[in-house]
């Protein structure tokens, strides 16, 4: 092993169990935590899809009390975690478990601190701002995409200043991930597509970081096959679990290597876009993605060559500048192939937008382990390529 590679870095993880009906082993965690009442945190549209009900079920079985928090919305809030974690307190709760995507993991996530620390979630913003442990978390991720449940990231909307905040802590980790590919079966085409290229943005922006490791490197390449050669086929065959999950096992192994490495400027700049508009991340990040490796390639093409290489592209005989123009077009056929082929402009981002995006990405976490440091003016001309 070269020497550079053995710096000292450390790997984070939750107990994780993976596969079909893993989500009904959430009464039996719920049981060794010693629970006696559980806070649900989720949305309606899970809810809707019956998903919840198993959940219910097996607490039930296993003599555990409960009360539903269902009122989280995309892009959690200040307020959906206030109302959470006065939820928690009044019903007297012990632990939380939470059944969604991003939204409701990370909302649940957010109730755990405030329940732990009494005081408002925004005060949390940064790195291992954490300190008193959180009431037990269970999570069960139904999206291939934000990998909420494995890592130790929490992203919560400041309404106020209109930016997302990241919370950034071991603390955060959950205590179990129950991940199941069945949960993934009722998202529509586009929250398929959408959470798909969430998750290999993460794998790709970990893989590049500059606090990258042999520990994470593993799991973002691995992320990548797994997602590259399952996205569109998933969208052609939803209801193949084969194929849903491969994508949850990328998500898996993206959020690993993402939760330990850290992220770049396209995470960055969608936690701004998110913030400042309350745009959906993952399609937030799919629009950035290619114009954002355009940006970062050289500071670290070998990399990216190896990023293409899991990708299936075959670079012999290629210039640096070839292999680069070959993975950017990759990228955006991918996004073409899974409809997600539009631009900044398109959802709604004016060219007036660009200063305040711009100046809100530079103070995001995730701008430290870009590949190459970008100031204001790169991050500006990055947006206005891609309206």
């Amino acid at each position: 092993m070269d020497i550079q590679n053995m710096e000292l870095r450390k790997f984070v993880a939750p107990e994780l169990v993976f596969g079909l009906d893993a989500r009904l082993l959430a009464g039996r965690y719920a049981k060794n935590f010693g629970a006696q009442k559980v806070l649900i945190v989720s949305d309606q549209g899970v809810i809707n899809a019956g998903w919840l009900d198993g959940i219910l079920h097996v607490l039930e079985t296993e003599g555990i009390s409960y009360e539903i928090y269902r009122d989280v919305t995309p892009n959690p809030k200040e307020e959906d975690v206030i109302k959470g974690a006065e939820l928690y307190k009044d019903e007297e709760c012990d632990a939380v478990v939470a059944l969604g995507g991003g939204s409701a993991l990370d909302c649940a996530k957010g109730i755990g601190i405030v329940s732990s620390h009494n005081r408002g979630i925004l005060e949390f913003e940064g790195v291992d701002k954490v300190y008193n442990p959180i009431p037990p978390l269970i999570c069960i991720p139904t999206t291939a995409g934000s990998s909420a449940d494995v890592s130790q990231f929490a992203i919560i909307r400041d309404q106020k200043r209109k930016v997302k905040i990241s919370i950034i802590s071991k603390a955060v980790v959950p205590d179990v991930a129950l991940i199941d590919p069945i949960t993934t079966t009722t998202m529509d085409n586009y929250l398929t597509a959408c959470t798909g290229l969430d998750a290999l943005t993460h794998a790709i922006e970990a893989y590049v970081s500059n606090a990258s490791s042999p520990l994470t490197d593993t799991h973002a390449l691995n992320a990548i096959r797994l997602i590259w050669s399952s996205l569109a086929k998933t969208i052609c065959n939803p209801n193949d679990l084969g194929l849903r999950g491969n994508m949850m096992l990328g998500s898996l192994e993206a959020g690993l290597a993402f939760s330990n490495a850290s992220l770049g400027a396209v995470h960055a700049m969608a936690h701004s876009l998110g913030g400042f508009l309350d745009l959906s991340h993952g399609e937030c990040n799919a629009v950035l993605l290619d114009h954002v490796v355009d940006f970062n390639f050289d500071a670290e093409p070998l990399r990216y060559q190896r990023i293409g290489e899991a990708m299936g592209i075959n670079f012999s005989r290629m210039t640096r500048l070839e292999k680069k123009t070959a993975v950017i077009h990759e990228l955006k056929h991918l996004k073409e192939s899974i409809g997600i082929d539009h631009t900044l402009r398109q959802i709604g981002v004016k060219e007036s937008d660009i200063l305040q995006l711009s100046k809100n990405a530079m103070e995001d976490s995730c701008i430290v382990t870009n590949p190459c440091r970008p100031d204001q003016e790169d991050i500006g001309e990055i947006f206005r390529n891609a309206l």
